[in-house]
């Protein structure tokens, strides 16, 4: 990370409070307790309205990656690495390295980006239309919806479209499909990483009390949202999640605008 990017990275953190950013891990972390994920999605739709997405998806990356490695863990890794490797290497890559615009251009353009990906995201999450199985051209459609989701975490951070749209397509069986979240989400974090370090938006460590605070609020989210689950109708509340990324897409793609 150069000095001038390493200032501005440094300067952006000081002016976010360790309260709001309790907050918001915390809240986004009881989401993904009760429906498996969400938590990159929200906490980056919130971060957005007080600092730079850049600097969002570097606080963002430390609760991901942590909560979906639990995720990771299963059964089911053999196979899925076998049917989804198309994915993640198509994903991987273009996260990484692609010369897109978005969380490297002005604060206005990566917010209005941002914005959009998570009014799409919600508008698909309420439609929720039926897409056919891949079928035989499974790996080619992988590796295509593998570069457009790098593309998209590339420019706004947000990992979710089409991935998410693309591994229920699949029709795997839940556990597998939980598993093929955590490792996609993972990967997916791994990547925005290296592009963040590229950026200069990294995991300074001047900021290392607001991630240790975003790490600890997402594992106590986590550990609430997941008591809550059974207490709650999943499908309304998926809903009603999907409800507040419409809102606060359009909320901030007026604000670029």
């Amino acid at each position: 990370m150069d000095r001038r990017a390493a200032a501005a990275h440094d300067a952006c953190m000081e002016n976010i409070s360790l309260s709001f950013v309790a907050f918001v891990f915390a809240l986004a972390g009881a989401v993904k307790g009760v429906t498996g994920l969400g938590l990159p999605t929200l906490s980056m739709a919130l971060l957005g309205w007080s600092m730079a997405p850049a600097q969002a998806a570097a606080l963002m990356l430390l609760p991901s990656l942590l909560t979906n490695l639990a995720q990771c863990v299963g059964p089911h890794a053999r196979v899925l690495a076998r049917r989804l490797w198309p994915l993640w290497l198509a994903m991987g890559i273009v996260a990484a390295f692609a010369p897109v615009p978005g969380l490297g251009a002005s604060r206005s353009f990566a917010a209005g980006l941002l914005g959009a990906v998570l009014a799409a995201y919600g508008l698909w999450g309420l439609v929720k239309p039926a897409l056919p199985r891949p079928g035989r051209r499974e790996r080619w459609i992988a590796a295509g919806a593998g570069a457009l989701s790098g593309l998209l975490t590339a420019a706004t951070g947000v990992f979710v479209m089409p991935l998410v749209p693309f591994l229920q397509s699949m029709k795997l069986e839940r556990d597998a499909l939980v598993q093929a979240l955590g490792l996609s989400f993972t990967l997916a974090s791994l990547a925005l990483a290296v592009r963040l370090e590229g950026l200069g938006s990294g995991l300074a460590t001047e900021a290392w009390p607001l991630h240790a605070v975003a790490v600890a609020a997402a594992f106590a989210g986590l550990g609430a949202g997941a008591s809550l689950r059974g207490l709650l109708r999943a499908a309304t509340f998926q809903r009603a999640l999907y409800a507040v990324f419409v809102m606060l897409g359009l909320a901030l793609l007026a604000k670029a605008l």
